[in-house]
């Protein structure tokens, strides 16, 4: 994991962001703090996995914890956007460290009915047992003394939220990259590049000024460096599937093409039974050693 730089608070109901990036998948975890009141969040931080040994650990999101304890955060939530399908989740990871409640949109309960249908796993997920709150769209929070509110923006999944906090900014999960790369992709189960689209044009009703804090970024042909901030009015004129006002038509064309030349994760199958429990580990069986059930030839 490598330590990026700071999006400062630009005011009186600004929060101060800090990311932090995770080399092995690209993902961007944040913490989102309230420099008032030197409360904050976590958003999207990543549990280790390593697919070819299907062994998990916890340095990335230990090293998270200890730098909000050494800036004297104090954590009031675990937040995730939805169910990654990347990397594998520390919200349980997280809540079994400091005792905080972890959170999710509520329409993770219906992911969770298509991947028991996957998995063939008929009561493996119980979304309200291992989250502490399902956000529905429009809901309303606190971190300190900055105001949250869920945006619903499907289209990568059918349940993905976005967190507006503040005055001026938003962690927008997959939906957006970085203007440069264009837009997330739209082909898992449940997801849909119309949906997206759609998505896409609520961030953008946002003020102009409104820091976009997206889920993934992996360089681009112009940069090496991964980056993960810009603004709405960056994405709208030069995001590179839709800047200049794409019709969703031409958008969904484009973003359909372009899923059918993406290869799945490698990890998919893996995470997702876990992210579903909020990266809960399967428990273990007899032989104290736990195991993941992956599907054959659904893919």
């Amino acid at each position: 994991m490598t330590y990026s730089s700071t999006s400062p608070s630009t005011g009186p109901g600004s929060p101060e962001v800090f990311g932090f990036y995770d080399d092995d998948t690209g993902s961007i975890q944040y913490l989102v703090a309230d420099p008032e009141t030197a409360k904050a969040a976590l958003v999207d931080v990543v549990l280790g996995f390593d697919p070819e040994s299907a062994a998990t650990h916890s340095a990335g999101a230990d090293a998270i914890l200890s730098f909000a304890s050494s800036e004297g955060f104090e954590i009031e939530w675990i937040l995730d956007t939805h169910p990654h399908a990347d990397h594998l989740m520390a919200s349980s990871v997280l809540k079994d460290r400091i005792g905080k409640p972890n959170a999710i949109g509520e329409k993770v309960k219906e992911i969770a009915e298509l991947w028991r249908d996957y998995y063939n796993m008929p009561d493996a997920f119980d979304p309200a047992r291992d989250f502490d709150r399902l956000f529905a769209d429009g809901d309303e929070f606190q971190i300190g003394n900055l105001p949250v509110r869920v945006m619903l923006t499907p289209g990568h999944t059918l349940g993905s939220i976005t967190y507006v906090v503040g005055d001026d900014a938003a962690f927008v999960h997959d939906t957006f990259m970085q203007p440069d790369v264009g837009t997330s992709r739209a082909d898992f189960p449940g997801g849909s590049a119309g949906e997206l689209y759609d998505s896409l044009q609520a961030i953008l009703s946002l003020p102009d000024r409104t820091r976009l804090f997206i889920g993934h970024d992996y360089g681009s042909d112009f940069r090496e460096t991964p980056d993960w901030v810009s603004t709405v009015a960056e994405q709208r004129r030069h995001n590179a599937h839709i800047g200049g006002g794409v019709a969703k038509a031409e958008y969904v064309k484009t973003r359909e093409g372009r899923d059918k030349t993406l290869a799945l994760p490698d990890r998919m199958l893996h995470v997702l039974q876990m992210n579903l429990r909020a990266g809960r580990l399967p428990e273990p069986e007899s032989d104290d050693n736990r195991y993941l059930k992956i599907p054959l030839n659904r893919f």
